[in-house]
């Protein structure tokens, strides 16, 4: 089992920015396509980007040119570095693998709002 601990969330104004962290237990980002997923109250969970093994990228279309994934394998941390926030970005920012391997966290609040 791998355990999940999001953080970097907090309250934002309209086109501010915040880096978002998810620190993975084992060493699981060479193995697994790793992905940022967020869910907005009365709404499903959804996928926002996903990043392989072996480095490459893609995004939701809400939050292409916006938003970008990375990770650092030594340290076993993935980032999502979101910037020109909207409210519509307020909600619970999750990681895991593309395949929701594992036991979701618990999950970091983003709110945008003036």
């Amino acid at each position: 089992q791998v355990q999940f601990v999001e953080s970097g969330g907090g309250l934002v104004q309209p086109g501010g920015s915040l880096r978002l962290s998810c620190a993975a237990s084992r060493s699981i980002f060479r193995i697994y396509t790793m992905a940022w997923y967020r869910q907005a109250p009365g709404k499903q969970r959804e996928l926002v980007a996903r990043i392989t093994y072996g480095g490459s990228t893609n995004y939701a279309d809400f939050v292409k040119g916006r938003f970008t994934i990375s990770r650092d394998d030594a340290e076993n941390i993935m980032y999502l570095q979101m910037s020109s926030l909207q409210p519509e970005d307020t909600a619970v920012y999750y990681c895991n693998t593309l395949s929701k391997t594992f036991y979701w966290g618990q999950g970091t609040q983003v709110t945008v709002s003036s």
